[in-house]
């Protein structure tokens, strides 16, 4: 395991309460695992190159599902990856079209 030092902070009780019950459902073991992974996932945002833009959306849990079942069937290596892939066709699709309309 790679080194690590301690850091203190002071957070509102309610932003505690938010971790604590993250914790109570499963999602994280411990309130420091949750401030550690929205800490990676800030870093990763602050340090993603300029010809990237990161986009957040929300999916219905099927939709879910549905990309974890691709990731399971190898698919795609992660949900991400299947999103990706799933956009990039949607958008050769469209082009396609768009190229076809205007050669009429």
């Amino acid at each position: 395991m790679s080194e690590s030092e301690r850091v203190t902070i002071r957070i509102p009780a309610e932003r505690v309460e938010a971790l604590q019950s993250l914790v109570e459902s499963g999602k994280f073991s411990t309130i420091s695992d949750a401030v550690r992974a929205a800490i990676d996932r800030f870093v990763e945002d602050e340090f993603t190159p300029e010809y990237i833009e990161k986009v957040m959306i929300e999916l219905p849990k099927g939709n879910v599902v549905e990309l974890e079942q691709l990731v399971h069937d190898g698919d795609s290596i992660s949900i991400d990856d299947a999103i990706r892939n799933a956009v990039r066709e949607y958008i050769r699709r469209k082009m396609s079209q768009a190229i076809d309309e205007l050669e009429k």
